[in-house]
């Protein structure tokens, strides 16, 4: 009874200390979303001036008003929807053309192939000769490019594969084989249905990728019209860094700055939201496909 009662209070000691660092890894990475969100609610003058650590002060919507005027964040917003949508769409249909073939035990080949796109996992060409091939394809500043760069992820790849080997049972196969079905009646009919959490998790990856790139665009695109968000919130951002020192009337200057720590603050806000809003209702699918992805053999 003494060791168990040992071993209980070691427990209770052990699950304590979880929490704590649990409750202070919380708040380290919750508090800059808290401070941003209120940065954006506050007058200039207080962001600016450093007043805000928690709640809003002087509740403001100028940054939003700021951030509605200006044009080039909705064309931004336009093309990213543009880009994340059509982009996740055809990532999706690549990784299921390429995983579920390298799931079926009767490919010969597989081992080959699989070994061949570990190898391009690890080594790419390099920016360089991927510009030149690029170019060479009349793809630089255009549309088309942004949608179907990365459309091979290897690693959504590996994921789904992984799904289709521990999820699909090879019965189900034989059983539709039994039936007359097709191969690709039996991938759309079958298992696709039955992959839906699978799915969901590469179309999450997928978009948020979509989102948040702005190398790619930075790298290929001149034309503002094609900007994404990301980019064009970039292009805000450095713009909005100025030299207030030079400007001899202090109030035009706290004035600059202010517009630009505010504008800042709801351009954050206004291109995270999107992704921020889909998240909840794809979690319990988000994890499902973190834990399919930990097994890559």
């Amino acid at each position: 009874m003494k060791r168990k009662d040992k071993i209980r209070s070691s427990d209770r000691t052990f699950n304590t200390i979880l929490m704590i660092l649990a409750t202070l890894w919380l708040v380290i990475v919750a508090y800059p979303i808290i401070y941003i969100v209120s940065s954006s609610f506050s007058s200039g003058s207080a962001v600016s001036s450093g007043r805000v650590l928690l709640w809003p002060v002087d509740f403001s919507l100028t940054g939003y008003e700021l951030v509605y005027k200006y044009r080039m964040i909705w064309v931004g917003y336009a093309n990213t929807i543009l880009y994340a949508i059509f982009g996740a769409t055809l990532n999706l249909i690549m990784t299921v053309c390429c995983a579920y073939p390298l799931s079926r035990r009767d490919y010969i080949g597989r081992g080959f192939v699989q070994k061949i796109l570990l190898v391009a996992m690890v080594f790419s060409g390099g920016l360089i000769p991927t510009y030149i091939l690029v170019s060479g394809l009349g793809l630089v500043d255009t549309r088309i490019y942004l949608i179907i760069s990365g459309a091979v992820n290897i690693s959504h790849i590996i994921i789904m594969r992984t799904f289709f080997q521990s999820t699909i049972p090879q019965e189900l196969l034989e059983s539709a084989r039994i039936d007359g079905i097709s191969d690709i009646g039996y991938l759309i009919k079958v298992v696709l249905p039955l992959s839906k959490a699978s799915i969901s998790v590469i179309l999450l990856y997928a978009l948020v990728g979509k989102w948040n790139d702005y190398f790619t665009p930075m790298i290929y695109l001149r034309t503002r019209e094609y900007y994404p968000l990301q980019l064009v919130v970039r292009e805000i951002l450095n713009a909005a860094k100025v030299d207030v020192s030079n400007i001899t009337d202090l109030e035009v200057a706290e004035k600059m700055a202010s517009a630009a720590d505010l504008m800042k603050y709801s351009l954050i806000i206004v291109s995270t939201l999107p992704m921020l809003v889909l998240y909840p209702f794809m979690r319990k699918y988000f994890e499902k496909g973190v834990m399919i992805g930990s097994l890559k053999g």
